[in-house]
């Protein structure tokens, strides 16, 4: 039977995602391998993902593996990615989307309208929440998602701020007490996406493979078109950067923004574009931000980290 070698973080979301690639797979004939790997995000938790570096945190060292031929592609939750790939690597499907809302999970019934602490470690988050929720006490907290669930029971916040994609998946979804709109709580690139990483020298007949089967045309466009938002802003996991892209009734509906880190400042665009104008416009959504006070926040960001 052929064969295809899987590479991926070793957390249970990250395997999730594996296994279920690897199902689509099996089922179209093909037989898979997981490979799990560790990466520099995974190992160092006590340090916020700010402090680590912004680029590669959780795909440095599996791209090194596609790389040196031992996997044959990488499964990631797109918003991991960083927004420019090295010239020898590429993605090549990515699946249909999850909802890509950020949600708050917790063991308690809660009022947002009341004093609440909030464990994340998204810079976005934080600056989205002081912006609209002032009486929330924010605190850190990282790991993967059983940890986080496990720090909370631990009384270490009264909810954490999540993707819903990876609650659901893991079998949260009871404990989701809350979903924030996307005009006001627009997620990061990717959100709610996976996608396949490979090196340009893949086998063709893998590549092929592996788009027949997973691709989903418009999770694609849509996320090319966040990403290239994300490129011209150089953006990475320490900044407060967001894009989220949807076709409805054959338009494409693009809504992106970059905030300070206290969101005291928030510069939103949008745009209603055809459909394979997507890349173009978030490119462009990009420089007006920039030229409209983006650079300023960025340098200052990137001053404080």
């Amino acid at each position: 039977m052929k064969h295809i070698r899987i590479g991926t973080r070793g957390s249970k979301l990250a395997l999730w995602q594996a296994n279920f690639i690897a199902s689509k797979l099996l089922a179209a004939g093909w037989n898979t391998q997981i490979v799990t790997i560790d990466t520099k995000g995974d190992k160092l938790l006590d340090v916020s993902i700010s402090k680590i570096g912004s680029k590669g945190v959780f795909t440095e060292e599996i791209e090194d593996q596609l790389r040196s031929g031992s996997i044959d592609i990488a499964v990631h939750s797109a918003k991991d990615l960083q927004s420019s790939l090295p010239d020898d690597l590429e993605l090549i499907a990515c699946t249909e989307r999850e909802n890509p809302a950020d949600i708050l999970a917790s063991y308690k019934t809660l009022l947002i309208d009341q004093p609440l602490t909030i464990g994340t470690s998204s810079t976005r988050r934080v600056a989205l929440l002081k912006k609209y929720y002032p009486h929330f006490n924010i605190v850190s907290v990282r790991g993967n998602l059983q940890t986080r669930f496990e720090k909370m029971k631990n009384g270490a916040c009264d909810a954490l701020m999540l993707a819903y994609a990876g609650v659901y998946r893991m079998g949260f979804g009871e404990n989701i007490v809350h979903q924030f709109p996307l005009d006001t709580f627009t997620p990061p690139t990717g959100q709610g996406i996976v996608a396949i990483e490979a090196s340009v020298h893949l086998k063709p007949e893998i590549r092929t493979a592996v788009r027949a089967v997973i691709n989903d045309e418009n999770s694609e466009i849509t996320l090319n078109t966040e990403r290239a938002f994300l490129k011209v802003l150089e953006g990475g996991c320490s900044i407060p950067a967001f894009c989220h892209a949807e076709i409805v009734v054959e338009k494409l509906q693009v809504l992106a923004g970059l905030s300070t880190l206290d969101g005291s400042v928030i510069i939103r665009k949008s745009e209603i574009t055809d459909i394979e104008n997507g890349v173009e416009v978030g490119k462009s959504l990009a420089l007006q931000i920039l030229n409209e006070g983006g650079r300023e926040i960025l340098n200052e960001i990137r001053k404080s980290i």
